[in-house]
């Protein structure tokens, strides 16, 4: 049997702020390990019998980091579709079934967010094993985690009727997060398991479901993967088609109705990594029940996690905090009180605020660029353009800029000329000047960027040419 792993990419992870925003969410984070999540999502199975490359569904604005990301470990997806708005899980597992069912009309899909841990992969390969030759037959099968504690903050797959498939059961009932004495209920029950949030099932079979329970959903997303279009190494679902969609789970849309639904019980060390407590949960600890990364230093202090992404953070005498330090802001929070950064982000939208929307260190997919200063008709930037990186042809209206490099070779087009400039070299692009920035060589360029004028935001950009087909 071939297994075609679909990793859904989509989300803001709002609840792991300041280090997760709209512009890098947690998933496309080294969270666990020097890998971002989404990579160790891709290489979890990579290799195994029967496993083939994966589809990515993800958001428009992570595009280039997808594809980075996935050629800094050596995979070469499938595919990487392109969500123009977000629909929840229902309809980009539809519009992947759909894609599929084009390369292979019997494809099997194995539905994985790509922001879960997974400690124990043998075991998560167990039980897919357990639950295909199910799925062969036209079950979908979901993946429930054996419940460590009465938590609160996942739902619950009952489980009924044991099938001849070790292992395998149809699911009775799927529930509701629920209070804590209904949670403890459920851990003595034993028949109560996490929903994992992950599936396997054939792409026709789920949009056999789909089709009887949300027609809607169905037409729509197969027309969006109909009308879709190939941009560079993407594929763009067609907008109109895909907004139609109603915005819908798995679980409500299919799962909570079909008749073909079993549940795979297993033990994996897994989890959702909700919030900053969660994380806690899955990374090692030192012997005050510290977890730490970065420069830090702790002194009398216990059951703490303190995260510096550049500046040293000193914590002293304090216990079950969260401190979270990041170029811009930083988050210092009880550990039972982590649910409610979600609440920081929300008034910072409120506010017309920008830290929840990037970093100071913004991607694009040339290189980087970091504000390091800035004052009143100036700001002073840190460029780093990847070897063959190319920047739009572009002017702007408000600022002129002054450029510097600092290592590496850059190529300058500023009007009619050509300039190549190396180490300590400089030059100016006045205001209203067609200008472009490359770097030709095989190192990464680094340059220093001075902007002044009336108006320096992001938006005073006029592209003429750009190979990366931005707007």
């Amino acid at each position: 049997m071939k297994i075609y792993p679909v990793i859904l990419s989509g989300g803001a992870g709002t609840r792991l702020w300041p280090l997760s925003r709209a512009a890098l969410p947690k998933q496309l984070l080294p969270l666990v390990s020097d890998k971002t999540m989404l990579q160790e999502t891709a290489l979890r199975l990579a290799g195994r019998d029967g496993m083939m490359a994966p589809l990515v569904v993800c958001g428009n604005e992570h595009r280039f980091l997808v594809a980075e990301q996935m050629r800094q470990i050596g995979i070469d997806p499938l595919g990487i579709l392109l969500e123009p708005v977000g629909r929840n899980t229902a309809p980009a597992v539809a519009a992947a079934a759909h894609y599929l069912q084009a390369i292979d009309p019997q494809a099997v899909m194995l539905v994985l967010p790509a922001d879960h841990v997974i400690q124990d992969v043998d075991a998560f390969y167990a039980a897919i094993l357990r639950a295909a030759g199910q799925v062969e037959g036209g079950a979908l099968a979901t993946f429930g985690i054996v419940p460590s504690a009465p938590e609160t903050g996942y739902g619950y797959i009952q489980s009924g009727e044991a099938l001849p498939a070790q292992g395998c059961f149809k699911v009775a009932k799927f529930v509701e997060k629920p209070d804590r004495a209904t949670a403890q209920a459920f851990l003595d029950a034993g028949n109560f398991f996490w929903n994992s949030g992950m599936f396997l099932f054939r792409a026709d079979a789920y949009l056999k479901e789909l089709a009887q329970f949300q027609p809607g959903m169905a037409a729509s997303s197969k027309e969006a993967v109909a009308k879709g279009y190939r941009d560079l190494d993407f594929c763009r679902l067609d907008e109109a088609a895909f907004t139609a969609c109603a915005s819908d789970s798995i679980d409500y849309a299919v799962m909570e109705h079909t008749r073909n639904a079993l549940v795979v019980p297993a033990s994996l060390g897994w989890s959702d990594v909700g919030s900053w407590s969660a994380l806690v949960d899955v990374l090692p600890a030192d012997g005050n029940g510290n977890v730490t990364r970065g420069d830090v230093y702790t002194d009398n202090a216990s059951n703490c996690l303190v995260r510096a992404e550049g500046r040293i953070v000193a914590a002293i005498g304090v216990q079950d905090l969260v401190i979270v330090e990041t170029a811009d802001a930083v988050l210092v929070a009880h550990k039972d009180q982590v649910q409610r950064v979600k609440q920081v982000v929300e008034h910072l939208k409120a506010k017309g605020r920008t830290e929840h929307l990037h970093h100071t260190k913004v991607y694009r997919p040339w290189g980087s660029y970091e504000g390091i200063d800035m004052g009143e008709r100036f700001q002073v930037k840190r460029i780093i353009v990847n070897p063959g990186g190319k920047l739009s042809l572009q002017m702007h209206h408000h600022r002129a800029e002054h450029w510097v490099v600092v290592s590496g070779t850059a190529r300058v087009t500023c009007g009619d000329k050509v300039t190549l400039l190396t180490e300590n070299e400089s030059t100016y692009i006045p205001i209203g000047m067609n200008h472009r920035l490359e770097n030709p060589g095989k190192l990464p360029l680094h340059l220093i960027e001075v902007q002044s004028g009336s108006y320096l935001g992001e938006d005073d950009i006029v592209r003429f040419e750009d190979v990366y087909h931005r707007g």
